[in-house]
């Protein structure tokens, strides 16, 4: 019997002491390693994410749920064809100029790596000249995310976006773009690929961009 809806409840209730042997008991029950991963730890961040939202839980909770992700996918790990973390190419995620906010961030970069994606994670306060220097330094990186946390950085989200794809980036990466004042319009205005409101969706959209 399939034990990935146990994973999924693990994940959402933020089960840290116990995610290792409910991972366990899933593959010894024979599901699929990869849907473990994507239909019980990835959705099940989703729906953290859509009631973190709603305001129905706050970041402890959020970051406690990521965590037991973390040490879930620990345990699949080594049943993942070809490892997961790396499968889909390079990530490189950081805060704009003149943001120092790095809990979205990180929460975002931890769901992103559980999706396989190898992260570079270039911090806060980021020049926009230095997203670009990373991009051209991994020929590999498919996707970049870029946050920005305050209404008075959103325009520095908008430059860092227009200084990529002036450089050609968008030629390489899709650009994702995200944080607290941050709107799908917004994102369409100022030339992003995507947007999404929460971590749990970041994942789940990085995904996406590459298999299009």
């Amino acid at each position: 019997m399939s034990k990935i809806k146990d994973v999924a409840q693990a994940v959402e209730l933020g089960k840290v002491k116990l995610i290792e042997g409910i991972v366990q008991e899933a593959i010894d029950a024979g599901d699929d390693p990869n849907a473990i991963l994507n239909e019980g730890m990835i959705a099940a961040m989703g729906v953290v994410g859509a009631k973190f939202q709603a305001n129905e839980i706050f970041v402890p909770e959020m970051l406690v749920a990521a965590k037991t992700m973390k040490k879930g996918v620990e345990i699949l790990k080594p049943h993942l064809a070809g490892d997961s973390v790396g499968k889909n190419g390079k990530y490189i995620i950081g805060t704009v100029a003149g943001d120092l906010h790095d809990i979205g961030k990180n929460l975002v970069a931890l769901m992103i790596e559980s999706a396989g994606f190898e992260v570079i994670d270039l911090g806060v306060d980021v020049p926009a000249e230095k997203f670009v220097e990373a991009i051209k330094a991994n020929p590999d990186c498919k996707v970049v995310g870029a946050s920005a946390l305050l209404t008075t950085t959103m325009d520095s989200l908008k430059n860092t976006v227009k200084v990529m794809i002036d450089a050609g980036c968008k030629s390489q990466v899709k650009i994702m773009v995200g944080g607290a004042p941050i709107t799908q319009a917004f994102a369409d205005e100022i030339g992003a690929d995507a947007y999404t409101a929460d971590a749990g969706a970041a994942a789940v959209k990085a995904v996406e961009l590459i298999s299009k």
